[in-house]
């Protein structure tokens, strides 16, 4: 074929205008061949947009009808490029029907790609954004978020899990840091422990101040549809460290169980993986059990704990007390014993506070 249409885009093939040059002579293609002195097969690849343009054949077509040499070449090279933009326009068609395993307007609210209706646009805004070339790329269990090869995920969960991963990563970039400091990290832990008594719109913004002198780089944004991820912790190289939770509406238990899990993983300084935390994830691995212990143990010291839970009888003032002597939220301890089975769910709820972080 050497003359391809698809929408708006036409590519015209040099085999086309050596077409039409013969039926103007008249003559078979056979003949054709002979007066060009090439190949019947090769004249007839080059007339059917099989092959390319040769210099030999070039030359010849240039000695035989008093054209340049080069504007042969100039027409295989615009034929290419326009072939390039046509399988382009293709490709994005075809990957148009995977934009429905996504929530674009995610990407938009968070102003990260263009606001638009066109499903041409969109594949070609979360492309960019995400720098891939196709949407299989997102697909893979073993892309940013490591899945069990044999696991029986649902596509939806992977797709979505690896871009709200590229999401919080690309963010995190943008945040500028000091060189990592695990001292000095450390040193600030009791603070940061402390701001459980504050509310969102208080803490938020030191947190991020303590987290960017520490050479990490705090990203918090949406949940994203489908994707159940709620952490992850990506070193982009070995002084800058990205953390990264969800907004979701919690409790301040869960909240900051979650972001101290987080910092866990940072502590634990696996430079070379991306750690990846589900609101469903039951992961036995040993990095997500040492992670969950440090998170337990600095909201609420061990020993203090043991003595916490001989209690026979749990009373909102018992509780009220304890948290109040180790400096943490009230809803804290009960989240850790209703978490444990210590406290049914139903009781001590109104000591529990909710977030509702905005964006």
């Amino acid at each position: 074929m050497n003359k391809i249409e698809f929408e708006n885009i036409s590519a015209f093939h040099p085999g086309y205008y050596i077409s039409d040059l013969i039926n103007d002579l008249e003559i078979t293609q056979e003949e054709f061949a002979k007066r060009l002195n090439v190949t019947p097969k090769n004249l007839s690849e080059l007339v059917n947009g099989k092959a390319s343009i040769s210099g030999n054949i070039a030359k010849n077509l240039s000695l035989m009808f008093g054209t340049r040499v080069d504007m042969w070449f100039d027409l295989q090279r615009k034929y290419d490029q326009k072939l390039i933009e046509i399988e382009t326009l293709q490709a994005q068609k075809n990957e148009e029907a995977d934009l429905a395993l996504f929530d674009y307007s995610f990407f938009e609210n968070l102003s990260k790609v263009k606001a638009t209706k066109n499903k041409t646009e969109q594949v070609s805004e979360l492309f960019k954004y995400f720098a891939i070339s196709s949407f299989s790329v997102l697909k893979k269990k073993d892309f940013l978020v490591q899945f069990r090869q044999a696991s029986n995920v649902d596509e939806k969960v992977i797709i979505n899990s690896n871009a709200w991963v590229q999401t919080v990563i690309n963010i995190g970039k943008q945040i500028e840091t000091s060189p990592y400091s695990e001292k000095k990290l450390k040193k600030y832990l009791p603070d940061i422990r402390e701001m459980t008594l504050q509310n969102p719109s208080d803490f938020l913004p030191a947190i991020s101040r303590i987290f960017t002198e520490c050479g990490v780089a705090f990203v918090i944004i949406p949940s994203l549809k489908n994707s159940g991820v709620y952490g992850a912790t990506k070193w982009i190289n070995k002084d800058k460290v990205i953390l990264g939770i969800t907004n979701r509406g919690r409790y301040a238990d869960i909240f900051w169980f979650s972001l101290l899990h987080e910092l866990g993983h940072v502590f634990q300084k696996k430079i070379t993986k991306t750690l990846v935390d589900f609101e469903t994830d039951n992961n036995n691995e040993d990095y997500e059990k040492e992670a969950d212990l440090f998170a337990k143990d600095l909201l609420i010291p061990p020993r203090k704990y043991e003595l916490l839970i001989n209690e026979t009888r749990f009373s909102e003032q018992n509780i009220i007390d304890f948290a109040t002597s180790i400096k943490v939220h009230p809803g804290i301890v009960v989240g850790r014993l209703q978490k444990e089975n210590v406290l049914p769910y139903t009781h001590l709820n109104k000591l529990k506070q909710k977030y509702f972080i905005k964006i």
